[in-house]
């Protein structure tokens, strides 16, 4: 399967934001807080309108861990919906399997949850799915498979858990390794720090 092969660090430094929610590069972006490359440290130049638009599509694109035709399909999926495309893009990509994984707490990283997917770690309404890009629909059951439930790398992403799951479009049992998918977020219950209609004006030019 084809992949993007841009170090992780050099992508969250030419964004400034840690896009892949990885502690360790929140340290890298303290030491270096500038972009990557023989003139990283110069004064950043302004991007025009393209330039912006163009950015945020591959902060997207890369945080979701998509390759540019992926992420094209998921956008012209996302406008023959009713409703607004943005919105409707960034829900399709929310529902993906390796995002709720990621998002349920059994990943440290939307990076690890697709492995685990792949790996075949991961059972949806009791069924083996080993599709990262497999889209949930509302009342679906996530679960980790019994005999992965003692993989040292799933109980160290679960110990990370504190409380309650903050997203009210999820429900996670804890204990049971188990997570449903309740209904399609809206936009202001994804907590995303990203402008999706950038995406939508530099798509419909």
């Amino acid at each position: 399967m084809a992949k993007n092969n841009t170090p992780k660090g050099k992508l969250v430094r030419k964004f400034g934001e840690n896009i892949f929610d990885n502690p360790k590069y929140d340290r890298l972006l303290n030491r270096k807080p500038y972009k990557p490359g023989q003139h990283g440290q110069s004064r950043r130049a302004k991007l025009s309108n393209y330039g912006l638009q163009l950015q945020e599509k591959q902060k997207i694109k890369f945080m979701y861990g998509l390759l540019e035709k992926q992420f094209r399909l998921t956008f012209k999926k996302a406008d023959r919906m009713k409703g607004e495309t943005g919105t409707n893009m960034l829900q399709l990509l929310e529902r993906r399997l390796d995002n709720v994984v990621y998002r349920l707490g059994f990943a440290p990283t939307r990076p690890a949850a697709r492995q685990m997917v792949s790996h075949k770690h991961i059972m949806v309404n009791n069924n083996v799915v080993n599709i990262p890009s497999f889209v949930l629909k509302p009342g679906e059951v996530i679960e980790v498979r019994d005999k992965s439930k003692k993989n040292d790398n799933i109980l160290d992403s679960m110990r990370r858990i504190k409380g309650d799951i903050e997203l009210s479009w999820l429900e996670l049992d804890k204990a049971k390794m188990r997570g449903t998918f309740v209904s399609i977020p809206d936009r202001d219950e994804m907590n995303l720090t990203v402008n999706e209609q950038l995406v939508v004006e530099l798509f419909s030019k």
